[in-house]
C-alpha cells in the first residue's frame, strides 16, 4: 500500500512539473516561434500543432526547405531539442534562422508542444 501511494505521489508530481514546463514553454513559444509557427500554416512557417511525435516536414499544408524535407524521421524529443539548438546544423539549408538557446526553454517548448493538439 505504502509503495502504491509513492508512486501515485511521484506520478502527481512528475505531471505538475510537465505542466509547469508546458506552461514556462507557452510562454518562450509567444516570445521567439509564434510570429512565424501560428494555428494554421502561412509563409512564414508550418503550424507546429501535432509536430511532437509527427514524422519531420510531413505536412502538406507547407513547403519546407528540401534540407528539411530530405532529414526524413520523427519530431521526437532529442530532434526536437537539435534542431531548436541549431536549426542549420540540424538540417544545412533549413529556413529557420531561429534558435532557442537556453536549455531550459528549449526544455519548456519541447513540452508545451507536446500539449499543442
Amino acid at each position: 500500500m505504502i509503495r502504491t501511494a509513492f508512486v501515485l505521489a511521484a506520478a502527481i508530481g512528475a505531471l505538475a512539473a510537465s505542466s509547469a514546463a508546458a506552461q514556462d514553454g507557452s510562454k518562450v513559444f509567444a516570445m521567439q516561434c509564434k510570429l512565424c509557427h501560428a494555428a494554421a500554416s502561412g509563409p512564414m512557417g508550418p503550424t507546429l500543432v501535432g509536430v511532437a511525435g509527427a514524422k519531420i516536414a510531413a505536412r502538406t499544408d507547407y513547403e519546407y526547405s528540401p534540407a528539411l524535407a530530405a532529414k526524413g524521421g520523427t519530431w521526437t524529443d532529442a530532434n526536437l531539442d537539435a534542431y531548436l539548438t541549431a536549426p542549420g546544423k540540424f538540417a544545412s539549408g533549413t529556413r529557420m534562422a531561429v534558435a532557442v538557446t537556453k536549455p531550459a526553454d528549449r526544455a519548456a517548448v519541447i513540452s508545451y508542444l507536446k500539449t499543442v493538439r
